[in-house]
């Protein structure tokens, strides 16, 4: 049953330009007004218990994905609903969440936990404030959590900086929990982490899964992690979703020449020794997204046709892939011949 449903949202966000830019606009002709592309026709579904993995590099929009599928923001064009509902909406400017069946684990639970409060009290307060919790039990439901999350339930009167990274992390994850969600969106949720303690909040979020039935989507950049944690994976560039598929088929047989790239990069052991190659040049800037393919300009494989032509999300051999090389070719056969 699908739960989630992302529909061709695009996300722009434009700098507001002043009256002195204004006027030196009408003078010099130029137009100072920045827009920047995080998102661009993007269509995900998650099924019921379902874990979907995004991944790319740095500012290729999945965080900026992340928190319009919980609500944070909404898209710019297209629609999110969870369950055939809205999840959220702009009213005179701001942003309305519509529900509290979707909650959101941060990369940093130093900065996403409130340091006046305690934990009790940051874990209690949502459930509270929406009437899932009386007051007169909201001690025993803490307790409870913490102790599912592998903390004591005394810990609920202590106060953020009294824990270590992976411990904040845990009553993060807690407090998430305590709203009884239908999904999960974790935004790189282990990468401030230490190595070992990744492992540690990893298995907490495998064995929650198994036993809560959770449904997810888990940023990383990390491809291991996402191969030990997700049942498909979406890998995104610049604000486009360029390959889907399940993570067996995925790492098995990548398709696009951006996937193939990003797994070449990765250091193996127990291959003998073997030359690092990095992708060639740098990633566009979204204020000024280069037409056609957004990865002409890094691929090895563009042709004249990946210059002018946004390759659709079609279905390959195994999964979906965005590219004219599973289209018909890019062009570049027909100057070869």
């Amino acid at each position: 049953m699908t739960l989630l449903s992302v529909e061709g949202v695009s996300k722009r966000f434009s700098k507001p330009v002043g009256a002195v830019g204004r006027l030196l606009d009408r003078i010099t002709g130029e137009n100072s007004a920045a827009t920047v592309h995080a998102l661009t026709g993007i269509d995900l579904t998650v099924d019921k218990g379902e874990v979907l993995g995004l991944v790319g590099e740095s500012g290729c929009g999945k965080s900026t994905l992340g928190r319009i599928v919980s609500g944070i923001y909404t898209p710019s064009d297209g629609r999110v609903t969870l369950a055939g509902k809205a999840v959220a909406r702009s009213s005179g400017g701001n942003v309305q969440k519509l529900t509290t069946a979707v909650q959101m684990i941060h990369q940093d639970p130093f900065a996403s936990l409130d340091p006046r409060m305690k934990v009790g009290e940051t874990i209690s307060e949502g459930p509270r404030l929406h009437g899932l919790w009386s007051a007169a039990e909201s001690g025993d439901r803490v307790r409870a959590l913490l102790e599912q999350v592998g903390l004591e339930g005394a810990y609920a009167n202590r106060l953020p900086h009294q824990f270590s990274g992976g411990q904040r992390q845990r009553i993060a994850i807690a407090r998430a929990l305590a709203m009884e969600p239908d999904l999960l969106v974790l935004d790189e949720a282990v990468a401030s982490l230490d190595v070992s303690i990744q492992a540690q909040v990893l298995n907490l979020f495998l064995d929650l899964r198994k036993r809560l039935d959770l449904t997810a989507v888990f940023i990383s950049h990390d491809l291991s992690v996402v191969r030990h944690v997700c049942d498909r994976v979406a890998i995104m560039y610049l604000g486009r979703v360029v390959e889907l598929a399940t993570a067996e088929d995925l790492y098995a047989a990548p398709a696009h020449p951006y996937t193939k790239a990003l797994f070449a990069s990765v250091p193996t052991l127990g291959t003998g020794r073997a030359a690092f190659q990095p992708i060639k040049g740098e990633i566009p800037s979204p204020l000024n997204p280069p037409k056609g393919c957004a990865f002409h300009p890094r691929c090895p494989f563009a042709g004249p046709r990946c210059k002018t032509e946004v390759p659709a999300l079609k279905p390959g051999d195994r999964g979906q892939v965005a590219c004219h090389l599973n289209d018909g070719g890019t062009g570049a056969e027909e100057i070869a011949a």
